[in-house]
């Protein structure tokens, strides 16, 4: 069937809406419309009225409640009229009355009562986009919305802003403005270069540093006539290290977080210590993080504000968790291990709660100096957490996951760079074989991870991640206690 609809934007300062029925679906319809103008006048008729009217009666002064029974009177002076009851009779009757009186009629979950529809909208600063399915589909309209809503930048507006000074800029005429409005817009079209390889330019500076690195290190160990067994000179925990490196690279790629935590609760049941643990995991971490980081930076998904109050509170909490580490694992390791699986369960049950989250809410996020400090802290603590702990605080409080990923990604090098430094002056490189396993698992396992990105369901990849973490760090605290 043809949609025949014929989308239009009032100015609903001028317009008189009428709403009839005080019920989930009143609120739901009066809510939608103070938000797009919270000076828009309503009028809500109903017997009765959900608590909720009376919160917003007393914040919106052009909200009026009648509480009583639809008259045919309610209709004069009104310009729109929403149906939101579930009397289909009534409802009939108030189509007829009030389109003999000319006037335009929505009604909820009734499409053929209805003149026009309340799409769902999408609201960025200047930029509005409304979707409809005829009728058919709300629900396909409101993940659409969803969608765009995650996509579209919140910065937006000055894009928008920027053009309009610029079209106001130009004085010829109407082909001049065109072809010029036409030159600066053409990058939004322009085939981009692949991502890719983008990110495998990337690769050549952290790439050249972790070959000196690795260079250095085996200097100190083999010489040139014995790099050719050199394999045979490693410990037997370098090779079982190497297959975990290669399953949370898995699990990092496809999911987006995770490396740390994983890699954490298995080299705690091989035994491992607490600092070459943690040591080794940001040691790896910080080749990966600066090319990731670098990436989303590129890619203009870096919130600089949001970077700046999470980096330098990261920094000092990794450095701190760190030092911290380092003296409880050589004083009190057989302590010390029980708390860090306790914190790696509480990690697990806490990215579990995310993948169950149905529906998120924007809130106003507070003290993220503290979300910072913590995360680094308990990341080298533990060994991992950074984004468990950031990133899933950020989007449970309706941020957009473009930008907290990005801004994530960019400041956990400058925590996982600390770290690494801190673990390198007290415990020298003693751990080297550890990290080297991370470092080769996680660049095998590189490619087939981006190539899982996305393709996984995300909420039940991460209950099932979560439940191992849970398991692993169980079974250590059972040992232990």
């Amino acid at each position: 069937m043809e949609n025949t609809l014929f989308p239009i934007f009032l100015k609903t300062h001028h317009l008189n809406f009428l709403i009839i029925g005080g019920g989930n679906v009143g609120l739901e319809k009066t809510k939608t419309l103070l938000k797009q103008n919270h000076l828009a006048k309503i009028t809500v008729v109903s017997s009765e009225f959900k608590d909720e009217f009376k919160t917003l009666i007393k914040q919106y002064s052009n909200l009026k409640l009648t509480e009583r029974e639809f008259n045919q009177t309610d209709l004069d002076g009104k310009d729109l009229v929403v149906i939101a009851t579930n009397n289909s009779f009534l409802n009939q009757q108030i189509k007829q009355l009030a389109n003999t009186k000319k006037l335009l009629v929505n009604a909820a979950d009734q499409p053929d009562l209805c003149d026009f529809y309340l799409g769902s909208i999408v609201n960025k600063g200047q930029l509005k986009i409304a979707i409809s399915t005829n009728g058919k589909s709300p629900v396909l309209a409101r993940r659409l919305r969803e969608y765009l809503e995650r996509e579209i930048p919140e910065n937006i507006s000055q894009s928008i802003d920027n053009l309009n000074l610029f079209r106001s800029g130009l004085k010829k005429g109407l082909n001049h403005r065109v072809e010029k409005l036409n030159k600066v817009t053409s990058v939004l079209v322009e085939p981009k270069e692949n991502k890719s390889f983008l990110a495998f330019k990337m690769l050549y500076i952290p790439g050249l540093v972790l070959f000196f690195l690795l260079g250095y290190i085996v200097s100190d160990y083999f010489s040139v006539s014995q790099l050719t067994g050199v394999f045979s000179y490693l410990p037997s925990e370098f090779y079982y290290v190497l297959v975990i490196g290669f399953i949370a690279q898995i699990v990092d790629g496809a999911l987006g977080l995770g490396y740390g935590m994983t890699s954490a609760s298995a080299m705690m049941a091989m035994g491992v210590s607490l600092p070459a643990i943690s040591g080794s995991i940001h040691t790896a971490e910080m080749f990966s993080s600066a090319v990731s980081g670098y990436t989303h930076y590129r890619f203009k998904n870096v919130n600089k504000k949001l970077l700046f109050w999470l980096s330098i509170p990261g920094v000092v909490g990794a450095v701190l968790g760190s030092l911290f580490v380092i003296y409880i694992g050589s004083e009190y390791e057989y302590i010390a291990y029980p708390f860090v699986a306790l914190y790696l369960m509480i990690i697990a049950i806490r990215l579990i709660a995310l993948a169950l989250r149905s529906n998120i809410v924007k809130k106003k996020i507070k003290y993220v100096g503290i979300l910072g400090l913590s995360g680094g802290f308990f990341d080298a603590f533990g060994g991992g957490g950074w984004g468990p702990i950031v990133t899933s605080t950020l989007l449970t409080k309706g941020r957009p996951t473009r930008y907290v990923v990005g801004t994530v990604s960019l400041a956990e090098f400058f925590v996982t760079f600390a770290a690494s430094m801190v673990f390198f002056s007290k415990l020298g490189f003693g751990y080297w074989y550890i990290f080297l396993g991370l470092a080769l698992g996680g660049v095998i396992a590189a490619p087939l991870g981006a190539k899982l990105a996305g393709r996984l369901p995300k909420r039940l990849s991460y209950v099932f991640v979560g439940i191992l973490v849970f398991i692993a760090s169980l079974r250590i605290i059972i040992k232990f206690v």
